[in-house]
């Protein structure tokens, strides 16, 4: 390339005037991974009290939880995330396991308020409220309040699709 040609095209060489005249995009393959997976979350909501409500408005018109992406599904096993709201009962936490259990990988957690967070108000005098959903599965995203207002779940939401454009997929040698 000539010197008239590499000033005609800003100093950048033959090979990269090719790309320069198309729409290609170079990205790491996690990057792209990861953009599709937290621009796509299917998700199962699990509403056992008062906070499914909001879980409920959040998904309406007035907050619109699709524009994110999340899409609800009735089973576990097409669900990338669950969002556990209300009061968790032992009888319920077996449950919870299950359905964990059966979501394929990569699975996420989001605990919605207080209730599912750490046994809410019921905790201290229920022998049969479980202390946090934590005990039972782990947990990716904790959304506080009770119950919590949707733009906290949209909050909760933000954090949990940061977590997942942090992730990589390529092993790291010890």
């Amino acid at each position: 390339m000539s010197e008239i040609e590499k000033l005609k095209y800003g100093g950048i060489g033959l090979h990269d005037r090719e790309f320069g005249d198309s729409n290609i995009i170079i990205a790491k393959t996690d990057d792209l991974l990861n953009w599709a997976r937290l621009s796509s979350l299917w998700q199962l909501g699990f509403g056992l009290a008062c906070c499914a409500i909001e879980m409920m408005a959040t998904s309406a018109s007035h907050w619109d939880f699709d524009r994110f992406g999340v899409i609800p599904r009735p089973t576990p096993r097409q669900s990338d995330v669950i969002i556990i709201s209300g009061t968790v009962t032992l009888k319920m936490a077996l449950r919870i396991k299950r359905l964990y259990e059966q979501m394929p990988d990569p699975k996420y957690i989001i605990s919605m308020g207080s209730c599912a967070n750490c046994g809410g108000p019921y905790w201290e005098h229920g022998y049969h409220v479980l202390k946090g959903v934590d005990r039972v599965i782990p947990v990716d995203v904790y959304v506080p309040g009770c119950p919590p207002r949707p733009e906290a779940l949209l909050e909760g939401l933000l954090k949990l699709q940061e977590k997942i454009r942090n992730e990589s997929f390529a092993k790291k040698k010890a």
